[in-house]
């Protein structure tokens, strides 16, 4: 499925011979953990309670049915499921008969998911009946008809007629019931192995397809552990979509890896949120912008009641008064991190940082992860002075799915372009300066800025659009579209979100402001100056607040 580049593979042999790499199975980490401790609870998700026992033997299950359904390993199985506990089955399953599996997030629509589907050739996907007032199942039928390899649909909590659900197929391959695999049918599989697909946006309009294997994933984690002391006397609380890289890591496979309980939230509200971590005794989380402002924003004066001793936030870019914040009012170690999908984390603060360390960098270096910044003449740029930022590490992917993008990302020494740029200071601490990627990152989810153009550039009233980041309180960034109209059209938002709907769009990448011009600045070769638009936007924005602050 993915050849690594010759440097990437040598840089793995080398992890692997300094120890860094392992060969863990992930989903043998789930057997060993119902093995020593089965009755200890492993998920909370809403009245339901799984102990490590519940939970092992109902992959168990899944597994058997999947195979008894001819998917085994390097099939692709998807699922775009919210925080359920059923999402941690389908993965753990997935892994056990050595498929692949392919977490979507919920927002996804129509035109996101044919794409992904077929380029992950997927035979089984997963879905909600329905969740927050949408119809995944209607959509997954849908698709069903339109990608060729994808022969099942399962709903999940619910029922639609003729419809495969969830407990039916768990049926399917219950002990008493499942089918029996010939012991020269069992596959040896390798820690190597492409184990997880996961879809991110990049500059491109068109989504990326990033793989991981069991090792990069268990390393990751092993730092995560190392970093912040965690043991099984911590609990984990999961706000953030377990279809994203953090909430599928910190949310599905650390906890196993503690052989502790995580606290599951599928829709947020600060006040449930806050609610969880007290009664559940949670004491850790990783989470996105939004997720930290609104338990700041939620939490009582003095932070009394609460366990929650670490919350390491990163996804988006995070303000650093809302680290003292955190600091003053949640009464934990909040922190900033540094990561992608496809480098789950490079950096992250620690507990023994200062206040003021940990509100203005992004934290120091985890584990065996290099990270080298070059400047515009390609050599290595001194402490203190910004440039393009290039990773290296045990926890890097394997590569994406199209190979084009894999060397175009990767060089032939194993370094990758992470599309930021950065600078790190004398003492090995890494802050983030700007994005050469051109996305927004509204609430910790990357959209493509392209994309959006490239949809908006189809309605027949726009000549000419660009779509930049705006600043926004909540969700750290949300979409401007700047438009020059075609002569005689007339345009508002409310245009662009209706062409928007007819394409079957994620909502969250619909622009919220709409700036019609007479034309966009340019650089002389062509390009659209997107600095200027940003901090154009931005002062109309200041000048609005200011305004209305006049009036009141």
């Amino acid at each position: 499925m993915i050849a690594l580049p010759t440097g990437q593979t040598s840089a793995r042999r080398t992890y692997a011979e300094q120890g860094h790499l392992t060969d863990e199975m992930l989903d043998r980490q789930l057997e060993q953990a119902a093995a020593a401790c089965g009755s200890r609870t492993a998920i909370v998700d809403g009245a339901q309670r799984l102990t490590y026992g519940n939970l092992f033997r109902r992959v168990e299950s899944l597994a058997n049915a999947m195979r008894g359904r001819g998917i085994g390993p390097g099939d692709v199985v998807s699922f775009q499921l919210p925080n359920w506990w059923e999402a941690s089955v389908v993965h753990f399953a997935t892994i056990r008969i050595g498929a692949i599996s392919n977490p979507l997030v919920p927002i996804l629509r129509q035109r996101e998911l044919r794409f992904m589907l077929r380029q992950a050739r997927s035979k089984i996907v997963f879905v909600p009946s329905t969740y927050r007032g949408f119809d995944h199942a209607a959509l997954a039928s849908r698709l069903c008809a339109e990608v060729a390899t994808l022969e099942t649909m399962v709903v999940v909590r619910g029922a639609r007629d003729q419809a495969l659900t969830f407990d039916g197929l768990l049926g399917e391959g219950a002990p008493s019931t499942g089918p029996n695999v010939p012991d020269e049918q069992v596959v040896v599989r390798s820690a190597d192995d492409p184990v997880l697909l996961l879809y991110t946006s990049g500059t491109e309009s068109r989504p990326k397809g990033v793989v991981h294997s069991h090792n990069s994933l268990v390393y990751e984690n092993r730092t995560m552990i190392e970093r912040y002391s965690l043991s099984d006397r911590d609990s984990v609380f999961m706000p953030s979509p377990v279809t994203h890289i953090s909430g599928l890591l910190y949310g599905i496979h650390l906890p196993v890896a503690l052989r502790t309980k995580v606290v599951l939230l599928d829709q947020w509200r600060p006040e449930r949120g806050r609610d969880l971590i007290r009664t559940e005794n949670c004491t850790f989380t990783v989470g996105a912008t939004p997720f930290l402002s609104g338990l700041v924003e939620a939490e009582p004066e003095n932070g009394a009641g609460s366990s929650l001793r670490c919350f390491v936030c990163g996804g988006a870019d995070v303000p650093p008064q809302l680290i003292r914040l955190a600091d003053e009012k949640l009464k934990c170690v909040a922190v900033r991190a540094y990561g992608s999908t496809e480098f789950p984390t490079l950096s992250a603060g620690g507990p023994g940082d200062s206040v003021e360390r940990r509100a203005t960098t992004d934290g120091q270096i985890l584990g065996a992860a290099e990270a080298r910044v070059l400047t515009d003449g390609g050599t290595v740029a001194p402490p203190g002075v910004a440039g393009d930022l290039y990773v290296r590490g045990p926890e890097a992917f394997l590569g994406y799915l199209d190979v084009s993008e894999t060397e175009a990302t990767i060089g032939p020494d194993g370094w990758i372009s992470t599309g930021d740029q950065a600078v790190i200071d004398a003492e090995g601490h890494v802050r983030i300066t700007g994005r050469t990627k051109d996305i927004i990152l509204r609430g910790g989810e990357n959209i493509s800025a392209k994309e959006v153009e490239e949809i908006l550039g189809e309605h027949p009233a726009i000549r000419e659009v660009a779509v930049v980041a705006m600043p926004d309180r909540v969700l750290t960034e949300k979409a401007c579209a700047f438009v020059v109209a075609r002569p005689g059209a007339r345009l508002d938002l409310d245009d662009l979100v209706r062409h928007l709907e007819s394409t079957d769009t994620a909502r969250q990448k619909f622009p919220e402001r709409l700036e019609l011009v007479e034309s966009l600045p340019k650089t002389a070769s062509g390009k659209v100056q997107k600095v200027v638009l940003r901090q154009l936007v931005k002062e109309r924005l200041a000048a609005e607040q200011a305004a209305l602050r006049t009036d009141s």
